[in-house]
């Protein structure tokens, strides 16, 4: 099943995404005596019962069902998946990712690595879905994709064990954390995690995918870790250009050693989002060290005004974005001391 939420009349709404066409939840569930939410915040929060019943109104939709009506809405009214989080991590799930940007930086690789799964924290209120991405000036300095996949969380927990973990996740989809270099790391040279390079844009999307399409596509995961793993094509195109090409299936940590490591202490919430962090060769950053080592004289290329960049999965669609600038004086970078 794709969830996804869209705006028609005036309103943020939620529904089922099948075969190019959006039907209402709310709407349609009133007709087979179902009680669903209008809207992804509350469809989480009540958990398992709506799950349930946004799955048989799933049914009777690839049915065919007479009774069942489709939105006016199309692929232009969709919003982020989920489009107020309750708070937003992002992990650092494949090593291949994190050797490529060590070796760039002419560094060893961390041997902490292999020993526990980091995240840090984006801003849950600069998410967006498909569509336009309002950049400012100082973010085209350095201006990043990167491709990775992202989930949900269904219900609330705390310290929740690896092996249990994939139940709290309500479902998955792709997630774009675009990443202003310079900005990033001039901060990080003070070693507190990127803030003003990560916390203007995060988008998400096409749709939330519910974990029972994805079972073809299991695998397991790498030795010696636990949790699902899928194997999944991800590529990125940026114009029309395929500049990246990964898999899920090349996660080292997995979604639920992510979680595992997120719940210890806290709980998580209905709504909450975790990414998976970069899959190898999956941003700019990396493409142009990796090509630099070889040839000094490589042209860098980074993300520049009207670029249209596209992430695609395997079973999670295309999440598409155009970038755009503000026209501004204001700059942060000039306020340096």
């Amino acid at each position: 099943m794709k969830l996804v939420s869209y705006f028609e009349q005036d309103m943020e709404q939620l529904g089922i995404w099948h075969e190019g066409k959006i039907y209402n939840l709310a709407r349609n569930a009133s007709r087979f005596a179902l009680t669903i939410p209008d809207t992804m915040a509350m469809f989480l929060f009540y958990g398992e019962e709506s799950m349930s019943d946004a799955l048989k109104l799933n049914g009777e939709i690839i049915s065919g069902n007479s009774k069942i009506t489709a939105s006016q809405a199309t692929m232009e009214n969709l919003l982020a998946p989920v489009p107020h989080p309750t708070s937003c991590r992002d992990g650092y799930a494949f090593r291949q990712h994190v050797e490529a940007a060590r070796r760039n930086r002419k560094v060893e690789m961390i041997k902490e690595f292999d020993q526990y799964p980091v995240f840090y924290f984006t801003n849950h209120n600069s998410i967006a879905g498909p569509g336009e991405v309002h950049c400012m000036p100082d973010h085209f300095q350095k201006l990043d994709f990167e491709l990775e996949a992202a989930i949900v969380i269904s219900k609330q927990g705390r310290n929740i064990p690896a092996k249990e973990a994939d139940q709290y996740i309500a479902g998955y989809m792709i997630m774009n954390d675009l990443s202003a270099r310079t900005l990033q790391m001039e901060e990080m040279l003070l070693n507190l995690g990127p803030a003003k390079g990560k916390d203007f844009a995060t988008t998400i999307g096409p749709w939330l995918v519910t974990p029972d399409e994805l079972e073809p596509f299991i695998i397991p995961p790498k030795p010696n870790h636990t949790g699902t793993n899928h194997k999944l094509k991800m590529v990125c195109r940026v114009n029309g250009q395929q500049v990246s090409e990964g898999n899920m299936g090349d996660m080292d940590w997995t979604f639920a050693e992510i979680i595992e490591r997120a719940s210890y202490g806290v709980d998580l919430h209905p709504g909450d989002v975790i990414g998976s962090g970069t899959v190898g060769t999956g941003c700019f950053l990396e493409l142009n060290g990796t090509a630099l080592l070889k040839d000094p004289s490589y042209p860098a290329q980074w993300l520049q005004e009207g670029d249209i960049v596209e992430l695609e999965i395997d079973g999670l669609g295309l999440l598409k974005n155009t970038i755009r600038r503000v026209e501004t004086d204001y700059s942060i970078l000039a306020l340096k001391k």
